[in-house]
This record gives C-alpha cells, structure tokens and sequence, in this order.
C-alpha cells in the first residue's frame, strides 16, 4: 500500500509537540513528560502487536521522516534556549530541559541509527552527526558502526548488558567505554569530534551559565534514553568469539506504538542481521526473542532493577520454548 509510511508520521509529534510547549513556555512545558512518560506507555499496551511488515515498499517518505527527525533535535535545542534567554533558569524551564532531552533522545535514536549507517561523509550522514552534536554525542556514529555492529552481543561490546546489569550501571561504564571504543577505531576523529564538544560546551559557558547547564541537562536525559535502548536491546544476550551472530541475538518488539513513533527501531534483530537495511525494510524473526512490553512501557520497568530482571529471565525462557 502506498499509506504505509503514514503510521510513522506519529513519531514527528513528539519533537513538534515540545517545540510548540517551548514556545508556550510556562508550566506547558511539562506537557511533553506526560505525553512520553504517561500517556504514550498505556497507549502502547492498548494498540498491541503487529506482525505486519512490508520489507519491499518504497522508501521515499520514510527518508524524509527520518531526516525531520534528526533536523528537529538541532531546533528543539534552540527553542530550548531561547526559552532559557527569557526566564532563566526555573522549575518550568527544568522541566522544559527533561521535555527536551526525552525528544531530542527519541529523534536522535533515530536519525543515529538509521542516517548513522549511510554513506561517510554525505549529507545524510552529516546531518546525523548534526543531531547527535546536538546532545554531546558526536562518538557515537564511530563507536556503534565500527564496535557495537562487529561485537553486538559480546562482552567486548560497551553497549550490550549482561543478565543482572542494571540500567543504572549499565550507563555508568558504557559511556566512557564507548568513548574509548571510537577512539581506537578512529583516534583523529573521535579527537575532533570532542575538541569540537568541549569548545561548544566553553562557548555556552562564556554565553552565560544557564544556556550551558541547559544544555547539558537536556544532553544528559538524551543520552540516558539512547543508552537505555542500548540496554534494552541485547540485555543477557551472548555469543561467543567464533559464534556467528543470528536473530536470537538481539530482542525484538512488535509493539504499534514503539515501531511507527522510533521508525521500526524496535525490529531490532532484522536491523543487525544486515545493518545497510532501511528500517522500512525491516522485518520480523519468530527466533527473536520478545520483549514483555513496547520501549514506552519497558522504560519504566527498568528504572526497577530486581523487578527487570526477573521479567526478562521469564521472557527469555518463554521465547526460547516457544
């Protein structure tokens, strides 16, 4: 069908819902929190599962999905300072920071993963890395197509979780591994890429206080959903140095919600099987293991490590006998 790009245009509600809240300053800016917290988790247990996939479909509007996406955070940013050039720094505008980080997260998870994979140095690419300078992130390209895609689901891989990890850990080491990971597949340009953070970050701090710890409070909440993903997605998977990986390697979920908003991110073990596929592409694997719930709902759960755990251990059981 010629619509089916039409559900994903769900997901570019997000950033433009905050933008118009931060443009609406006051207590509105809250409105993205309960949106993405609250609002989006229930919706994601009511609207299901689909096991609906059409890998053959033209791509021309999921292109240009994906590219709004990675131009917002950029915008999202900007609304958020000038929000900040107004009121300064108050209990509104924090929550504005967190309304923020969550969209600018959730459209870099996005524009990261997918133009991440295109050709080095094109306008694709470049706009990526334009989304992930937004939240102070610029290593990551380097470190998940050079690292994570070679040894996903191996305990050299930073972003793969073993059983018992909690998220809270989990994100502690992966981010200084990670940057240890892009510096050795690419010295020069993980140099650069962070000489190019710490003198954005000095230009904000010259600019004035606020604007730089808005900055990095919205950059922080990002860079925590991009690593819960990271997580989420191989948490106590493993396969061996000489094991060849497969779709068991990788959990997936058929959740609506979580598919059509993160631009079947969620169908992430088709995603590593051949990472060169746009995400329209993407298809479902019966040997995947399923997550219990969509990304909306296992975002809370794990802030609960004991409860995490165990409903994964139990999950995990049930896809391997089913």
């Amino acid at each position: 069908m010629a619509n089916r790009w039409l559900p994903h245009l769900w997901g570019l509600v997000t950033p433009a819902f905050t933008l118009a809240c931060l443009v609406a300053g006051g207590w509105w800016m809250a409105a993205p929190l309960v949106l993405l917290l609250l609002v989006y988790p229930l919706l994601e247990v009511l609207m299901g599962q689909s096991t609906e996939t059409d890998p053959l479909q033209e791509g021309r509007a999921h292109n240009l999905i994906v590219h709004v996406h990675a131009l917002l955070v950029p915008v999202v940013l900007v609304a958020l300072l000038w929000r900040v050039s107004l009121d300064g720094l108050t209990l509104p505008i924090a929550l504005g920071v967190a309304s923020a980080g969550l969209s600018n997260g959730a459209s870099g998870i996005v524009s990261a993963h997918e133009l991440g994979h295109r050709r080095p140095k094109s306008k694709s690419w470049w706009t990526a890395r334009l989304s992930l300078f937004s939240v102070l992130y610029l290593h990551f390209t380097t470190e998940h197509n050079h690292t994570h895609h070679r040894h996903w689901a191996r305990d050299v891989d930073p972003t793969s979780s073993p059983w018992g990890r909690s998220v809270y850990g989990h994100v502690l080491q992966t981010i200084p591994r990670q940057v240890k990971g892009a510096y050795r597949a690419r010295p020069v340009d993980t140099r650069r890429s962070l000489m190019l953070e710490a003198a954005f970050l000095i230009g904000l701090g010259v600019l004035g206080w606020s604007y730089l710890v808005a900055y990095l409070g919205q950059a922080a909440v990002a860079i925590y959903l991009l690593e819960f993903v990271n997580y989420l997605q191989h948490h106590g998977l493993r396969r061996g140095e000489d094991e060849r990986p497969n779709a068991t390697h990788a959990w997936e979920s058929r959740h609506r919600l979580s598919r059509w908003t993160l631009m079947e991110l969620p169908l992430h073990p088709s995603h590593h099987l051949k990472a060169s596929t746009p995400y329209e592409r993407l298809d479902v694997h019966d040997e995947a293991p399923q997550l219990p719930f969509g990304y909306y709902g296992m975002f809370w759960i794990a802030l609960v490590p004991p409860l995490f755990s165990k409903l994964m251990k139990r999950q995990h059981a049930l896809s391997a006998t089913a």
